[in-house]
């Protein structure tokens, strides 16, 4: 008759079970792959006692009823030990057709979750707690509300592959971050029609930022994104039609220098009606690089707005101009422009201006590039009591 194993208090181990020289417990099993597994503990039972100096933890009894739980339910165990790090370094594997910002800010992010105790952590034991502690961390070390945003629906699209794929059965990563930091974005600010015109004269007076009058019309009588009016050429525009032709922007990367690259989304391919004052601005415009030969990039030449070099303008050369105009219009005016003082600004007021007087969601939402019917319709949260009144006259009247 075999005798059954025991551990150091005498007790009746179970099949797989036995206890190490050190007092440790351990659990041996075979995984799906018909590999062997192990599992450790310094407690047999949940009410056993830790050593001193030891690690508490899981007993090895709540461990294997762990193991048994997810083979009933399919789970992949082995999958669960993954870490953060080796599952969005996956998710980020299978979706490898981006764009070179968007690889450069899943670049960054890996870099943010390796310097991270969540990185290190396996899937399988993360909880809400965990993952709520990380956006707190991240909050705390200066990381803006938006860009933890970014973070959470990229770990949370990670970890739902994660479930999909049978490796954890929960994700803990479906908390709102609103309930958990502080969202303290500042709010976009459009220009009023009175600081649009003003900042308008202003610039047609200045000696420095006079030629830049022409670009700001364009952008505020568009919509434009400034990378996309950063890649406009001359066969662009359509003065026949009276229209401008969205179907590249130019961007700049660190290593590769300046590039041509499609549209945001797929929606950003349209054309964008002209009306008078944008179309005397994009014919002076052309007028002014007459003579001038722009460079080729990436089979595009014949581009509109140039700096002295005669290179294309890019977003970052707009970027610090559109600071210093803000800082400059702010000491000669009593009421300074709205802050952070961007091109955006001037999407921002296009849009908000167009929605007031009640152009049609679709219409705008066309015009503007964006993907979704939503990101359009936040713009008429700008309305007034003015332009409220206005359309309820305009509606009973």
């Amino acid at each position: 008759m075999s005798m059954k194993r025991r551990d150091r208090r005498n007790r009746v181990l179970r099949t797989g079970e036995s206890q190490r020289t050190d007092g440790r417990y351990a659990f041996k099993y075979i995984d799906p792959y018909g590999k062997p597994q192990y599992v450790y503990s310094w407690k047999l039972t949940p009410t056993d006692p830790v050593p001193a100096g030891k690690r508490a933890g899981p007993s090895l009894r709540e461990k294997e009823e762990a193991i048994r739980r997810d083979r009933e339910d399919g789970i992949d165990h082995l999958g669960g030990r993954m870490t953060v790090v080796q599952l969005y370094g996956l998710e980020t594997t299978q979706r490898g057709n981006v764009r070179d910002g968007t690889k450069a800010g899943r670049d960054w992010f890996m870099r943010k979750l390796k310097e991270d105790p969540l990185g290190a952590m396996p899937i399988g034991n993360v909880r809400p707690c965990d993952a709520k502690a990380w956006a707190v961390r991240m909050k705390e070390n200066g990381m803006a509300y938006q860009t933890i945003g970014h973070g959470k629906r990229a770990l949370n699209a990670a970890f739902h592959t994660a479930v999909q794929n049978d490796f954890i059965r929960r994700n803990p990563f479906g908390f709102r971050l609103n309930e958990v930091i502080e969202d303290d974005t500042t709010p976009k600010v459009p220009l009023t029609p009175a600081q649009t015109e003003s900042l308008l004269d202003f610039m047609r007076g200045d000696k420095v930022y006079g030629k830049y009058t022409d670009d700001l019309t364009i952008l505020l009588g568009t919509g434009l994104r400034i990378s996309e009016l950063c890649g406009l050429t001359e066969p662009d525009i359509d003065f026949d039609a009276m229209a401008v032709n969205v179907d590249h922007q130019l961007l700049r990367g660190k290593k590769r220098g300046c590039y041509i690259a499609p549209p945001k989304t797929e929606s950003g391919y349209r054309r964008i009606p002209m009306s008078q004052q944008v179309a005397g601005a994009f014919r002076r415009v052309i007028a002014r690089n007459a003579g001038v030969k722009s460079p080729t990039i990436d089979g595009y030449t014949g581009f509109l707005f140039l700096n002295g070099r005669g290179n294309p303008r890019t977003c970052d050369s707009y970027d610090n101009m559109f600071r210093g105009l803000a800082e400059k219009y702010d000491r000669t005016h009593d009421e300074p422009l709205p802050r952070p003082m961007t091109p955006h600004t001037l999407r921002h007021t296009f849009c908000t201006t167009m929605a007031n007087r009640g152009m049609n969601p679709k219409a705008l939402q066309y015009i503007m590039g964006h993907a979704s019917i939503t990101m359009t319709l936040n713009y008429y949260a700008h309305a007034d009591f003015a332009s409220a009144m206005a359309e309820m006259a305009r509606l009973t009247g």
